[in-house]
Parts: C-alpha cells; sequence; structure tokens
C-alpha cells in the first residue's frame, strides 16, 4: 500500500506479514471450518457415532441406576455416568484420527503441507483441534440424550464454556496420541488396531464408570496418569456441581495437549517418507 507524507513523496509499505501466532491461529481455524464443512455435508456421522453413547446411557445407565449397586451419593448414576460418556464418545472421535494423516499421506496431500511455510506444530494443532470441532459436535448429541434421560446438568454459560475447552484439550491430546501412533506404525490397518486396542483400557482405566474410591489401588495408579480421568473429573464439576479440583484437571489436560502436539509434530516428517 502506500502512504502520502507532507514532502508530496509517496512511500511504498508492504504489509506486515502474519507472524507465527498469527499463522497458527489462522491454520487452526481453517481446519476447523474443513471440519464444520465435512459435518455440515455428511450429518449420518452424527448420527451413527450416537448409536454407541446412547446405549452406553439408557442401557447401562439405566440399568444400574435402578441397580444402585455403584455408590455416587446423592447423585443418581445416570447423571454420575453422563459427564464420563461424554468424554468417552470424544475420546472415540479422537483416539482414530491418525488414520486421516495416513490416508493425507498416500494422497500426497501431507507433502504438499510440509513444504508449505506453515510450521508443522501449526499443522498439528489444526488437525488437534479439528478433531475437537467433531468432538463438540458428538458432545451435544450425548447432552441432548441426557437431557431427555432426565439428568440435571447447569445451564450456567461459563460452565458450558469449561465443558467446550475440556472437550477440546482432551480431543487435542487423543488426537496427538493417534497421530504419534501412524508415526511410528505408518499403516493404517495397525493403526486401527492399536486404537482399538488402547480406547477401552483407557476408558475403562479412569473414572467414567465409579468413583476413584472405588478402585483398586493399581487402577487408582493408572486414573492418576490417564488424562481421560481429569477430563471426566472436569466434567463432572462443570455440569453436575460436584466436587472437583478445576485448576488440576484443566492444568493437567492443557499440559498433557501441548506435549502431545509437540511429540507428534515431531514425528509428523516421518510419516511423508
Amino acid at each position: 500500500m502506500s502512504v502520502q507524507h507532507a514532502g508530496s513523496h509517496v512511500v511504498s509499505v508492504e504489509p506486515l506479514r502474519r507472524g507465527p501466532i498469527g499463522l497458527m491461529a489462522s491454520r487452526i481455524g481453517t481446519m476447523c471450518l474443513v471440519e464444520l464443512q465435512k459435518l455440515r455435508h455428511d450429518r449420518t456421522e452424527l448420527i451413527t457415532r450416537a448409536i454407541q453413547p446412547a446405549l452406553w446411557l439408557v442401557i447401562f445407565g439405566e440399568t444400574f441406576n435402578r441397580l444402585r449397586v455403584i455408590p455416587t451419593g446423592d447423585v443418581p448414576y445416570l447423571d454420575y455416568l453422563a459427564p464420563g460418556i461424554l468424554a468417552q464418545s470424544a475420546l472415540f472421535v479422537a483416539i482414530f484420527y491418525g488414520i486421516q494423516i495416513i490416508w493425507e499421506r498416500d494422497a500426497g496431500v501431507l507433502a504438499k503441507l510440509l513444504v508449505t511455510p506453515t510450521p508443522r506444530v501449526a499443522i498439528v494443532s489444526g488437525k488437534a483441534f479439528a478433531a475437537g470441532v467433531r468432538a463438540l459436535a458428538q458432545a451435544l448429541v450425548v447432552l441432548v440424550l441426557a437431557a431427555l434421560l432426565g439428568v440435571s446438568m447447569t445451564a450456567n454459560p461459563l460452565r458450558l464454556l469449561g465443558v467446550v475447552v475440556a472437550v477440546l484439550l482432551g480431543s487435542a491430546f487423543f488426537c496427538c496420541l493417534s497421530i504419534t501412533i501412524a508415526g511410528l506404525v505408518l499403516s493404517r490397518d495397525r493403526l486401527m488396531g492399536i486404537g482399538q486396542a488402547i480406547t477401552m483400557p483407557l476408558f475403562f482405566g479412569s473414572n467414567a464408570l465409579y468413583p476413584v474410591e472405588l478402585m483398586p489401588g493399581w487402577l487408582q495408579a493408572v486414573n492418576r496418569v490417564n488424562p481421560l480421568g481429569y477430563e471426566v473429573d472436569a466434567l463432572r464439576g462443570l455440569l453436575l456441581g460436584l466436587p472437583a479440583n478445576l485448576m488440576l484437571d484443566f492444568g493437567v489436560l492443557v499440559v498433557a495437549a501441548v506435549a502431545m502436539i509437540c511429540v507428534a509434530s515431531a514425528l509428523l516428517a516421518r510419516l511423508a517418507r
């Protein structure tokens, strides 16, 4: 653009170049918009992905709510279970995201991305939070279903914003874990097998189904290093108002997501070889 000075001289000024933070924010925003477009054109995915959480809530939740075999204090078991199923549904969306990376590698898309000036961290972060967008769409379905089943949840906008952040951070971690595994195994079939092998241990090794106090000592130790447990704890505190250490929960989720984004970024070039 041009700037006119008092001495009638015209000076050409280059537009300010986008800095690293602006570039990363732009990349993340673009990935999220792409995912929203995919969801808009393929709404059946939301329906098919809603089947499993619906079965957990309607069959498992309602049955154990009647049996009263899992002590949850004054909170009905179905209410206690709903945040755990919300976290589980987000986990299942994110943990297989590495398959898309391998598909992009096979199609030559990843190699083209890596030769652009876009930092690898920005590419991985964009995909991580794009997975979070898909997980949020799934979480909305779970929340609506839980409300229809009579689960009492907060309507406080700030608490719901906290739910969004918790789901985004948890999804970012598990998406980057999937990308990391993809960078190690370099195969869709192997990634699918490993993803299926670790999802249920992650789920049952968390406090999604039962209080930590009921777990044996070794499982409590697993829960303490399982980011899904901190996500569930945050969701219960935000949605149900149950006691939760939100500072610790969000601190762990932020550190885990950032660390896994860095690891996945380091392995991204290996996928393009």
